[in-house]
């Protein structure tokens, strides 16, 4: 799972009532012993005049757990909508939020589908004078498909802080979900998550803006792609990032 698209550029040109887009490519590979498989992720922002879309792709390629399947083994997909018709006024960092999210996964021989869900709520837009960090803040009502939900509730981050330390082109990013489901075998009946990741832009000496090297750190609680219930998992992760 990412959402880890450079929010920073993005939000400045919204702010400033102009249209923007950005996209990138990210390539991984998972270190986790008994994953060690490449995930490829495309991301896309674009704003416009109501808001913002934004939406990821997740493809994973074989993997220790999958030794015999020489070929794409899961894939994974968010996108969201950020609806605000008010950018000209006091409350402009504050919008309207709907999500949709869902998957396909192998198990041995077999496929299945990872639960449809579906978020509604609002997002609230922090950010420093410079545009250089920011902090968005969600509050969302959750509904899983075929799954139970005492509280359906989620609450998320998604950060971004440019040229941390004063190094330029090094940037620390990333998101952090927490929402509320009944898990197999699982006891706690809330889930955690979230992906910090650190990249550095090491085009920058080559006339190559573009290319980027880091990786992130996967660490989660009860969610149910891992396989032992009530413990923490902490899976790094190396890739370079192409931004478009």
């Amino acid at each position: 799972m990412k959402k880890t698209l450079s929010i920073l550029v993005l939000m400045v040109f919204m702010g400033l009532g102009f249209a923007a887009k950005a996209q990138n490519l990210q390539v991984m590979y998972d270190f986790g012993e008994d994953r060690q498989y490449i995930t490829t992720t495309f991301e896309m922002y674009k704003a416009d005049k109501w808001g913002g879309t934004f939406f990821f792709v997740d493809f994973n390629h074989n993997g220790k757990k999958h030794p015999h399947n020489n070929g794409m083994v899961g894939s994974y997909m968010e996108i969201e909508r950020a609806l605000n018709f008010w950018q000209d006024s006091k409350l402009k960092n504050l919008s309207a939020h709907v999500e949709y999210a869902g998957g396909l996964g192998v198990n041995g021989n077999f496929g299945y589908s990872i639960s449809n869900a579906w978020m509604f709520g609002a997002e609230y837009f922090f950010h420093s004078e410079d545009y250089r960090n920011t902090l968005t803040v969600y509050a969302l009502y959750k509904t899983i498909s075929h799954t139970k939900q005492n509280i359906p509730l989620q609450f998320s981050l998604v950060w971004g802080m440019q040229d941390i330390f004063n190094v330029k082109g090094l940037r620390f990013s990333g998101f952090a979900d927490f929402w509320w489901q009944e898990n197999y075998s699982v006891k706690s009946q809330f889930t955690f998550i979230t992906e910090p990741q650190i990249w550095y832009n090491v085009g920058q000496f080559f006339n190559c803006p573009n290319l980027n090297v880091g990786g992130e750190v996967e660490m989660s609680y009860n969610f149910t792609g891992n396989n032992i219930p009530d413990k923490l998992y902490v899976i790094p992760c190396l890739g370079v990032k192409w931004d478009f």
